[in-house]
């Protein structure tokens, strides 16, 4: 990787339905360190975060955990990260996740995930940043919204350049692939 050196992962503090989640996780955690880039992600011990968080560990690579003082005090803040940072609230989680990272990409998530993925496109298109985004569609699992984007973008409300935006790749190591080659391209600005 020549223009990433730290990707946000975005996924779930659950582990989902299929073992095909985790399987994913622990390939993104393997293609980062393999590809030198460190993970920044939500801080959290619990389902994927926590999975890929340990797997990036264990593998010898860096994680850097953002995560609001809420959650460290119910505890589920992990206790072994490179650096973890508390904040007060998630609007400050998410931009400092933004600040530490290169790049952007989304596995398998809830409510969470499609917030700090929304959020992340939102300031690219609005030009506060120029940091490239990805999905992970781990087994279709983004299928649904893709056709949503797709739907919005048909009906008016999402241009092609914005559309163009949004990555999709089926393996970590395609993900990091186009993650890179974004950034490389990347100009600041709105996109309209």
């Amino acid at each position: 990787m020549n223009n990433i050196h730290s990707v946000a992962v975005y996924c779930g503090s659950a582990s989902g339905s299929q073992p095909v989640f985790a399987d994913a996780t622990l390939a993104t955690a393997k293609a980062m360190v393999e590809a030198k880039v460190d993970l920044v992600y939500g801080g959290g011990r619990l389902g994927l975060m926590g999975l890929i968080a340990d797997s990036v560990l264990e593998l010898g690579g860096r994680v850097y955990g953002v995560i609001p003082q809420a959650l460290v005090d119910i505890e589920v803040a992990h206790p072994s990260l490179t650096r973890l940072d508390t904040v007060a609230n998630m609007h400050e989680r998410k931009a400092r996740m933004t600040d530490l990272a290169d790049a952007f990409l989304a596995l398998p998530g809830g409510v969470g995930t499609l917030d700090e993925l929304f959020e992340a496109w939102s300031w690219n298109a609005l030009g506060y940043h120029a940091k490239p985004f990805c999905l992970l569609n781990v087994d279709g699992f983004w299928d649904g919204m893709i056709e949503f984007i797709e739907h919005a973008h048909r009906s008016g409300f999402l241009s092609q350049s914005r559309r163009r935006q949004l990555l999709v790749a089926e393996t970590p190591a395609e993900a990091l692939k186009l993650l890179d080659e974004a950034a490389a391209a990347a100009t600041q600005g709105m996109v309209w």
